[in-house]
């Protein structure tokens, strides 16, 4: 009798933890790794200095604890990250340590969230072993809003989180401090409409609203779709940067959240080229992307796409529509590109007509369109 063919290991979750430094990653780590829900989450934590010193003070420290070497987690260490997940996946399919059902990425203060996203989402064995649960983005009450103000990389690691955690808010104990922080949640909301804000202090920080964060509903196991783009929450804040003026100088003010959407169906190969237009023009101003598409060729079948900047993550189909919308909706976060930009793009490859513009034909015919485009 033929054995049954074995299926692949269901994708583990990966939640990525960033923020500023001193935003208290480390103290919020510590007090998850002390919930029996995260018995069996695997942690790496990265460094910046010479010597490492946060994993001592991360309590449960283990076998299943990975410290990565020295240096911001970016371009030139993303091999480190690759062995470290490796390494996991090498020491549990081996027995060496018991099975984990989670992994929990700490960054330095200084880390663009990006590159790591990269690893998970191209690396061929890793795509296959690992799926991004979510980014959580801690955030200082007391100095969030200088930090926005001085360091972009805190507004990058704001703008792509899918949740946010207010830290040190019980610091915040006089008129001034109150005033600062009402106009830091106003702009985090208009970073990253979609995520969540939550007080640590208030101890709204848990496993149950910091993880699966992903497509997937935890407790009915099929798709949110609704909750995962969070698509209404970012076409109101669209409205309301429309309704109000803002200061362009301020980092925070250049990156937008909106929605493009449609109730016609998508060709692939309009799609794809769309696509391909917008990550090789706009690529690193495209801080992510999360949509579901509406296919002619298989339209109860939706495509579902997640990108970080040039970066796509292998789409995948669903079995049927998770509820009533089936529209086409892309929810994008950009810097330094004005939506409308985008979306007379996307209307030239849905061929819907724009005086003075160049429609799909001129654009993928025009010897000066990247190479990609002219098919």
């Amino acid at each position: 009798m033929s054995e049954e063919p074995r299926l692949p290991p269901e994708p583990i979750p990966v939640t990525l933890l960033t923020g500023f430094l001193g935003a208290g990653k480390t103290t919020l780590l510590n007090r998850l790794l002390q919930d029996p829900g995260l018995a069996d989450t695997a942690v790496l934590i990265n460094e910046f200095g010479e010597i490492g010193l946060d994993h001592l003070l991360v309590q449960h420290f283990d076998d299943a604890t990975v410290l990565l070497a020295s240096g911001c987690l970016c371009c030139n260490v993303r091999g480190d990250l690759v062995e470290g997940l490796e390494q996991l996946l090498r020491r549990m399919d081996n027995g060496v340590i018991p099975p984990f059902r989670r992994v929990v990425i700490e960054t330095t203060g200084l880390a663009d969230p990006a590159p790591i996203l990269h690893v998970l989402m191209m690396h061929p064995y890793l795509v296959l072993r690992f799926r991004l649960d979510g980014v959580v983005t801690l955030v200082d009450a007391v100095n969030g809003v200088g930090t926005l103000d001085e360091h972009p990389e805190s507004v990058r690691q704001a703008a792509i989180s899918d949740r946010i955690v207010l830290t040190k808010t019980d610091l915040v104990d006089t008129p001034e401090r109150e005033a600062s922080l009402t106009d830091l949640r106003a702009r985090l909301r208009r970073l990253a409409p979609g995520a969540p804000v939550l007080d640590a202090a208030k101890g709204e920080a848990v496993p149950s609203t910091l993880f699966d964060a992903g497509l997937y509903d935890p407790a009915t196991k099929i798709p949110d779709v609704s909750r995962w783009l969070a698509d209404e929450a970012v076409a109101e804040a669209e409205a309301q940067h429309r309704a109000h003026a803002h200061d362009a100088n301020r980092h925070d003010d250049r990156i937008r959240a909106f929605t493009v959407a449609t109730e016609a169906p998508v060709s692939a190969a309009a799609i794809d080229m769309f696509l391909e237009l917008v990550r090789g023009t706009h690529g690193a101003k495209l801080l992510r992307l999360k949509g579901i598409v509406k296919l002619v060729e298989d339209p109860e079948h939706p495509l579902v796409l997640h990108g970080v900047q040039h970066v796509l993550h292998p789409p995948s189909q669903l079995a049927a529509w998770p509820d009533e919308d089936r529209r086409t909706r892309l929810v994008m976060i950009v810097r330094d590109v004005e939506p409308a930009v985008i979306r007379r793009l996307f209307d030239a490859f849905m061929g819907l007509p724009a005086p003075d513009q160049p429609d799909r034909i001129a654009m993928t015919d025009n010897p000066l369109a990247p190479a990609t485009m002219r098919r």
